[in-house]
């Protein structure tokens, strides 16, 4: 039996990091679900958008209709606000949810609180009632990704609107920021305490990085955080160097951490020894022997409305180029193979090479078994004679031969930049 995990919402960075841990174990079948649709219905085979907002009268039942259409057993929450609405509400959802008890979930969603908890520890930064002293750095109590957050170096630049009762006010850590990924056991054990540094950021988010060998001084911080609070599965803090050099505690989150590819890059896969947590099953975390360094931006995914059965695609300079396979586009006709596509090799690579199709593509190791059916050409043949259009693509590095196709079918025709429209993400 497969265990059945759920990600909510399923439409942020973190959600497709939970995905890529989780989607290709045997032993796992992955979900997705928002309230507002981003980005899951790009990633998710299995997803559902539309749900309540978690502050409507009907959530919970409309949610739990879904845990139990899907069979849910373990929810992923990926937003600090809901981590703790769920951990509020874990007595009536049908499915277990993966996220610390209630009253630490509350802990980490209040930086003050947190801080309170705190206070007598030599990593717990100072923190002020009133603007005593300058610099300072001033956040909301509740809030993520550094939003709301700012220095404020003189009295002229303390913002008009901020109340009190909403911010903290901290001593300014001038020094190397770190994150550290952990994971806690079912018996509150800390099993894996993973330093990263984030060296660019994006909107709050982590676009480059490095792993790094824990000191001493971070792995007691972690131990310390671990043992005052109950955690269960993954989380993570974050440590800001004071002007002594001197790690201070920035804030806790009980949720998954989208850098925390950087972790899995290492051999350990958080979100699924999350799983095992959550089942009461015994951790065993080793790493392997290398550091990694990170770096990313934006990707692109498509959908297009457009449906097709068959797909005609040239072989030299499109299936190949050069003496390579090409990779987008070998993975993009497994896909079509996956989906029970009918795929047609059009080509007159015979009429112009000394070697025969098949023995080009036996060279390249690829099946000549993959296609449907082989069309060889000699130079005279026009490809577009050749082409059935019904609910047919055509693929081919040659502008003459995709015009061609185009003038007389109005069919869609793509050279291979034009791969990443047809390339489905999901799974």
């Amino acid at each position: 039996m497969k265990t059945n995990v759920l990600v909510f919402p399923a439409g942020e960075i973190n959600s497709v990091e939970l995905h890529d841990a989780l989607s290709h174990q045997v032993n796992i079948n992955v979900f997705g679900a928002s309230s507002v649709d981003r980005h899951g219905a790009y990633v998710f085979k299995n997803y559902r958008g539309g749900l309540p907002f978690i502050n409507k009268d009907n959530f919970i039942e409309e949610f739990n209709k879904l845990i139990d259409e899907w069979k849910i057993d373990f929810v992923f929450p990926t937003h600090d606000t809901i981590a703790l609405f769920l951990a509020e509400k874990r007595d009536v959802i049908h499915a277990n949810i993966i996220v610390a008890e209630e009253k630490t979930a509350l802990i980490c969603r209040d930086k003050k609180v947190t801080y309170e908890l705190f206070a007598d520890c030599n990593f717990c930064p100072k923190q002020y009632t009133s603007f005593e002293e300058f610099p300072v750095f001033i956040k909301p109590r509740e809030g993520q990704g550094a939003q709301g957050a700012c220095l404020v170096n003189s009295k002229e630049d303390i913002p008009h609107d901020i109340s009190f009762d909403e911010y903290t006010i901290s001593e300014y850590l001038p020094g190397e920021e770190l994150t550290v990924d952990c994971l806690t056991d079912s018996k509150g054990n800390l099993c894996a305490c993973l330093p990263r540094v984030r060296d660019r950021l994006l909107a709050g988010v982590c676009v480059a990085g490095a792993t790094l060998e824990p000191s001493t001084e971070v792995l007691e911080i972690g131990k310390t955080i671990n043992e005052r609070l109950d955690f269960l599965g993954l989380w993570y803090f974050q440590l800001k160097k004071d002007a002594k050099g001197k790690y201070k505690l920035l804030e806790i989150a009980t949720r998954c951490a989208g850098t925390m590819c950087l972790s899995r890059a290492r051999g350990i896969n958080l979100p699924l020894l999350s799983v095992y947590a959550a089942m009461g099953k015994d951790i065993n975390v080793f790493e392997n022997p290398y550091s990694i360094v990170m770096d990313r931006t934006l990707i692109s995914r498509y959908k297009i409305d457009y449906i097709y059965d068959t797909v005609y695609i040239d072989y030299d300079d499109t299936i190949v180029e050069g003496n390579d396979v090409c990779l987008q586009v070998i993975r993009y006709l497994y896909q079509c193979r996956n989906q029970r596509k009918k795929i047609i090799l059009i080509t007159r690579h015979e009429a112009d090479h000394d070697d025969s199709i098949e023995q080009s593509l036996e060279k390249h190791a690829i099946s000549a078994r993959l296609f449907d059916e082989i069309i060889n050409l000699s130079f005279d043949d026009s490809k577009v004679d050749y082409i059935n259009p019904e609910k047919a693509i055509f693929i081919d590095n040659a502008y003459a031969e995709r015009k061609k196709v185009f003038d007389r079918y109005k069919i869609p025709v793509f050279d291979l930049e034009g791969m990443d429209v047809l390339t489905d993400w999901r799974c």
